[in-house]
């Protein structure tokens, strides 16, 4: 390849390149001569201003004179590269080279192949992506509060329970109480044992206000039993304890009972709401003010504005509700909050009484209805609605509005260290691409971040500029290649005017965009949680009768010449192990009786390789209910709705909205909130994130499509390490259901202790138990692995494998129910079923895999669970497969 010299030589080296950024043909000589003399000219017509009281950054264009569309093309550096695994070390440690080589794939306009040059690691890297990421500072450095006995109450999470029960009350008693009216043990690792030591009730008779919020309480009884002694108690918080996803409403309903007074019970407006929890909202009551230190008849009298947003309120007729108890109040948020109990004229009613109301905020559509117009009309004394003026919205006729959505900004504590405020925060500047060849695109996909000039372009649904990545090759090949992003005007561009991007170029309403936009911002969660409970009712209503377990109704395969069936295969595993002399490997395809093979067969390939109609195949048509993720979810989901042993799954292609509202209503009702996200037709976890950040799951979304899955955070453990299970399952037909399960299954073991503290996400060997291609593969023979298991939790492993048979038979039943197209009487296969144990023993689904690796069924020798504890030898493995399948044999394997 020739070195590049001249433009001709770079136009013909970068065409495709040039054509997929999409940048004007007349700006590619200016990039030419920009790319070639290493020109960065950003500075002299931008600047980099705070916004956002110093938590976002903004562009403006500074040049003198204003920059019309096309007029002009930027180099943009790259200022951090990095695959996700590896984002937590990187940040810690210092990672990456800003010049790295990289190729990008913006669009699927071509695939080129690339090589990485060697990464050299940069000082300072958490300290450059804090500074321009703008969390670099301590938000809340300037307010340390310090409590009565000189403590820093950031410094609490360093001392003990014991000794910060002791300095709330000695702060108490410096704010001039007899008691602890409010006490705060969040995120202490308070367990069951330690809260009934603690003896709350003794120490803390008048207590109003009590949060445990992310603790380690899991006992119903325990919890119930000691937060129903504190009778006077007007606001409990348990969000984010086990607790919490251990319970159902019945555990609400006693707590409500035993503290009648209750008004905010995990962030929520209880049904007995009233003036202390207005008050809460209003900013009357809190830490330092409790309760009124004189019987004021009128505490809220003071309320200017009050944000009741997303407190589930159902009903805002109410006593303390009224005009005569706020006669102040100009500012209302009641977005997010059903109301469901309570008209649109009743609603009305209620706001028309608030004279001095100026300014609304509420859900449109929602619970008054559907036209701003009519909300104006009903409540004429509002001059703003959902921030836009009344006045525009009278003369623009708009039905429908909104102020301008809110940006997400990052959130972080003091104590926080650097890696883990830009881990947080990142997802808001990320781009991502994938490497490719001539042949095949990289697996994992690689995120960056553009340096800061770049990094400071905010979104705009009607941009003035434009970004695209750019791979320049000085010499002509790929070894001295140099990863850019390029940035030109679209629009005129005056002096002064912010310069803005679309985050979301190409996506429009078919691919979900408003919903995708909540990665970026605020958007109304009121909206999202009404579509996951339409989802979620629906799947409430679903049931299905069990099929019937039928006798055999499969004939046994034999030739009429009385020979050997003939196996075509491509899997090196049968064609070494299947030794039975019912059967012959043959490497002629068109003379097999039998293809067993790891590629899929649809009727192209049928045709091409001139396999026909008598020959049987080891799967099934529309298999891919059962082997895609997304299928096999939707598939259940139609016959079962949403059983036990399935954890709530999403398809973020289609039901994105959904998954938002059930994370917002998970959030709201302070349960876990940590989720899984797996590609639709991937296997050994490739491309599989583990995550508690919403931005985070609707970023994936651009690394391929997706289900994201609630998180089995508290699985059933081995010594200390999570596990799952590999079960066999042969299907003879489906139509009749005819399904056996071998006796042969295995367990996979995480390397690491688990935990769920967040820098282990990043760990492939703590959260995941696929070895066999990454890690340290620690094979444990079966029957060991459930003698010790029993042991280690005292239960009987019989009847864990029944929960185990019963699950995957109604796995099957589904697709079968679902999908009776799935019938061909020239189809049997053998399918992977991977399961967890939750830790109460309840069978999970995770997948189920076309044409498993059997690897370990083949390498260790193991024994029967119950009967009789039979030898079943690795090599006789496909010998009995196949004399299921083909025989009617059922040595080795049982009915389901």
């Amino acid at each position: 390849m020739t070195k590049i010299q001249a433009y001709e030589d770079f136009v013909k080296v970068h065409g495709i390149l040039l054509a997929a950024s999409g940048l004007p043909r007349t700006l590619h000589r200016k990039l030419f001569d920009k790319l070639t003399s290493e020109t960065f000219d950003g500075g002299a017509y931008f600047q980099v201003d705070p916004c956002q009281g110093g938590r976002q950054r903004r562009l403006l264009l500074t040049s003198a004179a204003s920059m019309p569309k096309d007029s002009n093309v930027f180099l943009i550096d790259h200022a951090w590269t990095f695959r996700l695994s590896d984002a937590y070390k990187q940040v810690l440690l210092r990672v990456l080279d800003t010049q790295v080589h990289l190729v990008f794939l913006p669009t699927d306009v071509c695939l080129i192949e690339v090589s990485l040059l060697k990464l050299q690691e940069v000082p300072g890297l958490a300290q450059r992506m804090a500074a321009l990421m703008c969390v670099d500072i301590d938000s809340n450095s300037d307010a340390e509060e310090i409590d009565g006995d000189g403590v820093s109450r950031d410094n609490y999470s360093k001392l003990n329970v014991t000794d910060i029960v002791e300095n709330e009350i000695g702060y108490a008693k410096e704010r001039g109480y007899d008691t602890v009216k409010w006490l705060e043990l969040e995120e202490l690792d308070i367990d069951d044992d330690m809260l009934l030591s603690l003896d709350l009730s003794s120490k803390f008779p008048d207590l109003l206000a009590l949060s445990l919020y992310g603790n380690k309480l899991e006992n119903v009884e325990i919890v119930v039993q000691e937060v129903t002694k504190l009778k006077n108690l007007k606001a409990l918080w348990l969000n984010n304890n086990p607790v919490l996803e251990n319970c159902d409403g019945c555990m609400a309903d006693t707590i409500f009972k035993g503290c009648p007074g209750l008004e905010i019970y995990n962030s929520c407006f209880t049904s007995n709401f009233g003036e202390w929890a207005l008050g809460f909202c209003g900013g009357v009551f809190e830490k330092d003010n409790p309760c009124p230190i004189h019987q004021d008849n009128h505490p809220l009298q003071s309320v200017t504005s009050l944000d009741l947003s997303n407190r589930s309120i159902h009903s805002l007729i109410n006593k303390a509700f009224s005009p005569v108890e706020m006669p102040s109040l100009s500012h209302l948020n009641i977005r997010g909050n059903p109301l469901k109990q309570n008209s649109v004229s009743e609603l009305y009613k209620v706001l028309k009484g608030f004279t001095s109301l100026q300014t609304l905020e509420v859900d449109l559509p929602g619970p008054l209805g559907e036209s701003a117009i009519e909300i104006l009309e009903s409540v004429p004394n509002l001059s703003q609605l959902n921030g836009v003026n009344a006045s525009k919205i009278l003369e623009t006729g708009n039905h429908v509005i909104d102020a301008v959505l809110q940006p997400r900004l990052p959130e972080w504590t003091a104590e926080e260290p650097l890696a883990d405020r830009v881990v947080n925060a990142m997802w808001l500047y990320l781009m991502t691409y994938r490497l490719a060849d001539e042949e095949k695109i990289d697996e994992t996909s690689v995120w960056y971040v553009m340096d800061e000039l770049g990094s400071a372009l905010r979104h705009s649904d009607e941009p003035n500029f434009r970004v695209a990545p750019f791979l320049f090759m000085p010499e002509g090949n790929l070894e001295s290649a140099v990863s850019y992003s390029i940035l030109w005007p679209i629009q005129n561009v005056q002096n002064g005017d912010e310069c803005t991007r679309d985050f979301l170029f190409g996506i429009g309403e078919d691919k979900q965009r408003s919903a995708r936009l909540t990665a970026y911002f605020h958007t109304p969660q009121y909206y999202f949680i009404q579509e996951y409970e339409k989802f979620h009712q629906k799947l409430q209503t679903k049931s299905s009768t069990p099929l019937p377990v039928k006798s055999s109704s499969s004939r046994t395969l034999r030739r009429t010449d009385g020979c050997a069936l003939r196996v075509y295969t491509d899997l090196p595993q049968v064609e070494g192990f299947l030794t039975r002399p019912e059967f012959i490997i043959t490497t002629e395809l068109k003379d097999a009786d039998i293809i067993w093979t790891s590629m899929q067969v649809d009727d192209d390939v049928k045709r091409a390789a001139g396999i026909t109609d008598q020959q049987y195949i080891n799967q099934f048509p529309f298999e891919a209910c059962l082997v895609m993720k997304h299928h096999l979810a939707e598939t259940i989901q139609k016959a079962h709705g949403s059983p036990d042993w399935l954890h709530p799954t999403y398809n973020l292609e289609s039901h994105l909205s959904q998954l938002i509202g059930d994370y917002y209503a998970r959030k709201r009702d302070g349960m876990n909130n940590l989720w899984i996200l797996k590609p639709w037709n991937m296997a050994r976890t490739i491309d599989t994130t583990v995550t508690d950040n919403l931005s985070a799951i609707i970023r994936l979304m651009e690394t391929g499509p997706k289900i994201c899955q609630k998180y089995i955070e508290r699985p059933a453990l081995f010594q200390g390490k999570k596990f799952d299970l590999r079960y066999i399952v042969l299907v003879r037909s489906v139509k009749p259901l005819e399904l056996f399960l071998a006796d042969v299954f295995w367990v996979r073991l995480a390397n690491n202790q688990y935990t769920l503290d967040k820098h282990s996400l990043f760990e492939y060997e703590t959260h995941f138990t696929v070895m066999n291609y990454r890690g340290r593969l620690n094979h444990k023979n079966t029957p060991e692995f459930v003698k010790e298991f029993e042991q280690e939790h005292q239960v009987k492993w019989l009847d864990i494998h029944e929960r185990v048979r019963n699950m995957i038979r109604s796995v099957f039943e589904a697709a079968a129910t679902v999908h009776p197209e799935m019938h061909s009487p020239m189809s049997r296969a053998m399918y992977g079923v991977d399961v967890m144990l939750d830790s109460s023993f309840q069978p999970k689904l995770l997948e189920v895999t076309y044409c498993p690796d059997c690897t370990r069924a083949c390498k260790y020798d193991t024994q029967a669970i119950g009967g009789g504890g039979e030898l079943l030898k690795g090599s006789d493995f496909y010998n009995y497969v196949f004399g299921c399948l083909f025989l009617d044999e059922t040595r080795h394997v049982c009915p389901l």
